[in-house]
């Protein structure tokens, strides 16, 4: 059963409004492996960066302290982009915002050189869904661009916020974004939750063609 966007966007405002940024278990300082990929993947200063489910993410912090001009930032909860804004303060004012479903909202064809994706695909099960989600990163992916793309591994927790995800191996990501999208390498880690707890991430980088 494909998800319903009202349903999605709700369950992340009410995250969102209840929660410390830094109290949520996905919360991070800094995203070092996704900076990591992105830099081994070539990005630069005039490189067109956008965080897919970025919401209250520091991504965008460290992107703009490495001088990257071009920086977007998606996500479902407006109230999640709300509270990088008000980190960045006049900052702000240099990213592009997108409020909206991954799924649904029109991003610009051929508009981004990178597509980040911390957590986001894995919240997706519904074939139907998952097309429709390599579809769009196809889209607006220019051809040479990357997406790193991130979620819980095979043995990582079978629900995160409360919503049931889809634990894949890099081998199963790889697969969904071929033939578009050719393998470049894959890395693991183990991210210890504010509360303590370990979780298994897998994250593949990968290029389009």
């Amino acid at each position: 059963m494909t998800r319903d966007s009202k349903d999605t966007e709700d369950h992340w405002q009410n995250v969102y409004r209840t929660k410390r940024p830094e109290s949520v278990s996905w919360y991070q300082p800094h995203l070092q492996l996704s900076l990591q990929l992105l830099k081994e993947a070539g990005v630069t200063a005039s490189s067109r960066v956008l965080d897919v489910g970025g919401g209250a993410s520091t991504l965008v912090d460290d992107l703009l302290d490495q001088g990257i001009c071009h920086v977007s930032v998606l996500d479902v909860s407006d109230e999640a982009l709300a509270l990088a804004q008000r980190r960045l303060g006049s900052r702000g004012e240099l990213v592009k915002w997108y409020t909206g479903d991954v799924l649904e909202i029109a991003l610009p064809p051929g508009g981004f050189d990178f597509w980040h994706d911390r957590a986001v695909l894995h919240f997706l099960s519904d074939p139907v869904d998952v097309a429709r989600y390599v579809q769009i990163a196809t889209k607006t992916l220019t051809i040479g661009g990357y997406a790193v793309i991130a979620g819980f591994s095979p043995d990582g927790p079978e629900r995160c916020s409360g919503l049931q995800v889809a634990r894949r191996s890099a081998e199963d990501i790889a697969a969904l974004f071929a033939p578009a999208f050719t393998f470049v390498q894959q890395r693991t880690e183990r991210h210890r939750t504010p509360s303590g707890l370990e979780q298994s991430f897998v994250y593949v980088l990968v290029q389009r063609h």
